[in-house]
Parts: structure tokens; sequence; C-alpha cells
């Protein structure tokens, strides 16, 4: 299914929607050089906790999944199966387990939880948080999908 058309305010509607990263990035990757330059970091954090092999889901949101045409950054939350252990991975892919690092280095606001972390909260209910912006509004947030 494609993702769907932008409202009136450049969001996406609220909801979670999936997506290959090749459909993201064939709606948000381009259009100018910045947009550009952050869909190369999207694919190079989706390449490292791919390679976890302990991924179960892929979110971004914030203003990469917008009509924004200079986005600061990429925002990603990084949701790994309850076996995962950010102490095991090497020193490359553990960036993306230390926000301060992710975005320093890949300029990246990264976070990350494991289902055993959220204190019985459903994943579900942690996800639907992120569609929240800073004024109080909502928007829709993209899973991206193999």
């Amino acid at each position: 299914m494609p993702l769907p058309e932008f409202n009136e305010s450049g969001d996406l509607p609220v909801g979670i929607h999936p997506a290959t990263l090749g459909e993201a990035v064939a709606k948000f990757g381009s259009g100018t050089a910045q947009r550009s330059a952050v869909t190369d970091r999207l694919a190079r954090i989706h390449d490292l906790a791919v390679g976890t092999k302990e991924l179960e889901r892929f979110i971004v949101f914030g203003s990469y999944v917008t009509d924004a045409g200079e986005p600061n950054d990429v925002d990603v939350i990084l949701v790994m199966r309850n076996s995962f252990r950010a102490e095991n991975c090497d020193s490359a892919t553990a960036v993306l387990f230390d926000h301060a690092r992710a975005d320093a280095e890949l300029g990246a606001s990264i976070f990350w939880a494991r289902p055993d972390m959220l204190f019985g909260e459903p994943i579900e209910e942690f996800l639907r948080f992120w569609q929240n912006k800073r004024d109080g509004t909502r928007r829709g947030i993209v899973e991206i999908t193999s």
C-alpha cells in the first residue's frame, strides 16, 4: 500500500504507516541536498539495525516524514527483541544505542527499547506517543518493513 498524501499541515495522517525502505526513500528521500543527505543517514542506520538480527520494528518520525524541504536530521525508534543486549554490539553498531553518539556521528536522533523495558505498556501505546508533535497536535509516522 503506498504511503498516504500529506495533509494541509504537511504531515502524514495520524497513524503508523508501513512502507519498505525503498518506498520511504521514494516519498521522502529527494528534492533537496539536505533530504538526500538525511536519506543516506537513514539507510545506514537501517543497515546497522537489521545487521543486529535482533530488530523487531524500525520506526521513522519527525520532520523527515513531512513535506519539510530541509529536515535537520532523521528521528528513529528501534524496537529490539527482548533477547537483544546493546553491550554485545560491535563499536560500529553500538552507535545506534547511544543517543548522544548517534546524534554526533550519524546526525540522527535514535531511541530504542525492548518490549520488556516498557513496564507492561503495550508497544502500540509506546509508538502512539511518538505521533505527538511539540505543539500538542498529532501526525503520522512510518514503519519500515522488509
